[in-house]
C-alpha cells in the first residue's frame, strides 16, 4: 500500500490531530479548572474551515474509495462551520457542575463525528461511504445521552441508536442487492454497470432500501419518528448539531448517489422523490402547528426543511448540488440560531423549553426576540433575508426537469411555504403579542452565546445579499 495516499485526506488528516489535541489536552488537565478549553477547540475548528476553504482538485486515492473536489471541500466548509458555530455555543451549558467533567468527551464525539461525516461525503465506493456513516452515526447517539441521568435524555439516546441500527441494516440490506447486481461496489463502476444490467427489479430493490436507510438519517418522511423524541430529549446544542450538521452531511452524500450513481435510475428514483417530498414538507407543517415544546417544534421544522433540501435534487443537474449547498449553508445560520436562543434561555430559566414560556418575551429580553424573529424570518423564506434566496434557487433547481408533476410538487412546496410561515409566526406572535403576567425576566447572556448568534445573523443577513456567496459554490459545482 502507498501511505503517501493519505495525504490526499488533508481535511481528515488535520481532524485526527485536532481528535489528538483534544484527548491530550483533556488526559492532562483533567480535574482542573480549564476556561481555555473551549476557546481552543474553537481556533483549532477555525482552522479546519480555513484548511477546507482552499481550492481543491479532483483527488482520488486508495483505488478510487475516495475522492475530494472544490464541490466536496464546500460542503465540508460548511460542515466546519456548522460545528463551529456549535462548539461556541455550548460553553455555558458544558460550564455546568453536571456536565464540566464531560466537555472533552463532548468535544472528541463532535469531531469524530464531523470525521464520519467527511468520509462519508468523500466517499467512491459504497463500503467506505457506510464507514463514513457509522463513523459519525456512532458518536452521535453518545452525544444524544451525553446528558446520561436526565430520563429524557436516555430514552433519546435509545430511540435514536436503535432507528440508527434499524436503518443501517436497511441501507446495507439495499447495498447487498445493488452488489448482487453489478458486482462492484465503486460508485463509477457501478453507475456504469447499471446502464448495462438487465436486473431491474434487483436494482430497484437497491435504489429503495438504499434510499431508506438515508432517509432515516435525514429524517424524511415516512422515517422520521425518531425525531422528535430525540430532538427534545437530547441536550439543546446536541439538537442544534444533529438538526443541521449532521443532516447537511447525509443530504448532501444522498444528492450525491443518486445523480452520480443511479443517473441510469433517474426515472425511478426522481417520481419516489417527488412522492418523499411532498410528503416531508405537508406531514412536518401539520404537526409542527400542533407542538407546544419548542425543541419539538424545530423537530418538525428541520424534516420540513429537509423536504426543501431534497427539493434541488430532482433537477439532476449541477444547479442542484449549488442550490443544495447553498440551502445547507443558510439553513446552518438560521438553525442555529434559533437553536441558540433555545439554549440560553433554557440555561437561564430553569430549562423551560415550552412556546407558552416566551410569552412577553420582548418586554424583557427584546434583542434575543428580535434575533429570533429574524432567524425565523429567514427559516419562513421571507425576504430580504437568505432563506428567501435559498428557497429560490432550489425551486429554480427543480424545475430544470420540465414536467407536469415536478410543476405539482414545486407548487406544493410553495404552498407549505406559507404554512411554514404561519406556524413561524406563532413564535413571533408569543414573543411580541402575548401577554403574560409573569414573562421570562431579563439576563445577561454569556459572551459565547453573543459571538454565536452574531456570526449566525450575519449570515442570515449577509448570505442573501452578498452573491460571491452562491457564486464560490456554483463555481466549486
Amino acid at each position: 500500500m502507498d501511505y503517501s495516499q493519505f495525504l490526499k485526506m488533508i481535511p481528515e488528516a488535520t481532524l485526527m490531530l485536532i481528535l489528538v489535541i483534544t484527548f491530550i489536552a483533556d488526559f492532562c488537565s483533567n480535574g482542573k479548572e480549564r476556561k481555555w478549553f473551549n476557546p481552543l477547540m474553537c481556533v483549532l475548528m477555525l482552522a479546519q474551515i480555513l484548511i477546507n476553504i482552499l481550492p481543491q482538485d479532483q483527488v482520488d486515492a486508495f483505488g478510487g474509495m475516495y475522492r475530494t473536489s472544490s464541490a466536496v471541500g464546500v460542503i465540508k466548509t460548511i460542515l466546519a462551520l456548522g460545528t463551529l458555530i456549535v462548539l461556541i455555543q455550548s460553553r455555558q451549558w458544558l460550564s455546568r457542575e453536571d456536565t464540566k467533567k464531560r466537555e472533552g468527551e463532548f468535544y472528541m464525539l463532535v469531531v469524530s463525528t464531523l470525521l464520519g461525516m467527511n468520509i462519508m461525503v468523500s466517499s467512491g465506493h459504497f463500503l467506505m461511504f457506510f464507514l463514513g456513516l457509522e463513523m459519525a452515526s456512532v458518536p452521535m447517539a453518545c452525544l444524544v445521552a451525553l446528558d446520561k441521568f436526565k430520563k429524557c435524555s436516555a430514552e433519546a439516546a435509545a430511540k435514536f441508536i436503535l432507528t440508527a441500527v434499524f436503518s443501517s441494516g436497511v441501507m446495507l440490506y439495499g447495498i447487498s442487492f445493488i452488489y448482487g447486481s453489478v458486482g462492484t461496489l465503486y460508485f463509477d463502476d457501478v453507475a456504469a454497470a447499471l446502464f448495462n444490467s438487465h436486473n431491474l427489479a434487483m436494482n430497484i430493490m437497491g435504489l429503495v432500501f438504499f434510499f431508506s436507510g438515508l432517509g432515516f438519517k435525514i429524517s424524511l418522511v415516512p422515517f422520521h419518528f425518531w425525531t422528535a423524541d430525540t430532538y427534545q430529549g437530547a441536550p439543546t446544542a446536541v439538537t442544534g448539531y444533529l438538526s443541521v450538521v449532521s443532516k447537511g452531511a447525509a443530504a448532501f452524500a444522498l444528492a450525491t448517489i443518486l445523480m452520480k450513481v443511479f443517473t441510469a435510475m433517474s426515472t425511478e428514483w426522481q417520481y419516489m422523490l417527488d412522492v418523499i417530498i411532498v410528503l416531508s414538507i405537508t406531514v412536518a407543517n401539520l404537526f409542527a402547528i400542533r407542538q407546544s415544546n419548542l425543541k419539538r417544534f424545530m423537530a418538525f421544522s428541520s424534516i420540513s426543511q429537509a423536504g426543501y433540501i431534497m427539493l434541488a435534487v430532482i433537477g439532476n443537474s449541477a444547479m442542484g448540488i449549488t442550490a443544495l449547498s447553498y440551502y445547507v449553508l443558510v439553513y446552518v445560520a438560521a438553525n442555529l440560531a434559533v437553536f441558540g436562543i433555545i439554549s440560553v434561555v433554557e440555561q437561564n430559566n430553569d430549562g423551560k423549553t415550552d412556546i407558552d414560556d416566551y410569552n412577553g418575551l420582548y418586554q424583557t429580553n427584546p434583542k434575543l426576540s428580535f434575533l429570533m424573529t429574524l432567524s425565523l424570518f429567514s427559516l419562513g423564506g421571507i425576504p430580504p433575508f437568505a432563506g428567501m434566496f435559498s428557497k429560490f434557487f432550489v425551486f429554480m433547481a427543480a424545475l430544470e426537469v420540465k414536467s407536469f408533476w415536478v410543476y405539482f410538487v414545486v407548487f406544493i412546496a410553495l404552498v407549505n411555504t406559507v404554512v411554514s410561515l404561519y406556524y413561524y409566526l406563532l413564535i413571533v406572535k408569543a414573543m411580541y403579542i402575548n401577554k403574560s403576567e409573569a414573562p421570562l425576566p431579563a439576563f445577561k447572556s454569556d459572551f459565547n452565546t453573543k459571538l454565536a448568534l452574531f456570526i449566525c445573523t450575519a449570515g442570515v443577513v449577509a448570505f442573501g445579499v452578498c452573491s460571491f456567496i452562491y457564486d464560490w459554490i456554483a463555481v466549486a459545482a
